[in-house]
């Protein structure tokens, strides 16, 4: 089986390279620090596609941190492990406008927007 490959506009631009977003102009609905990002971790899968499409640098993805691997059900759990702890990550939660383009984005359904 080929691994899948992606246009380049998709997989060209990544946090790492300084570049957050491949949509660079939205219509971001509150101010930074109004409402963050929730991530159901029994749902993640370290995609990316959060930190593909934030435009303001919410997410990297990266290894989930031991304290938080407790708190996963069964099923997160083995989620986890098959996909080598990698999951999305909060590194400017503050920063986020509520564009909404994460929640859309994300298609294990992991991404919520709350009020703070």
């Amino acid at each position: 089986m080929r691994p899948r490959r992606y246009p380049p506009q998709f997989t060209d631009k990544t946090p790492e390279d300084g570049e957050h977003s491949l949509i660079k102009q939205t219509e971001c609905k509150h101010e930074p620090g109004i409402m963050v990002p929730v991530i159901d971790r029994d749902r993640c899968e370290g995609k990316a596609d959060c930190a593909r499409v934030c435009p303001v640098g919410v997410f990297k993805v990266g290894i989930l941190p031991p304290e938080l691997r407790s708190n996963l059900s069964f099923r997160g759990k083995i989620k986890g492990f098959a996909h080598r702890w990698r999951q999305a990550l909060l590194v400017n939660p503050g920063a986020c406008e509520a564009c909404g383009l994460c929640v859309k984005a994300c298609p294990e359904g992991a991404i919520t927007l709350a009020g703070v």
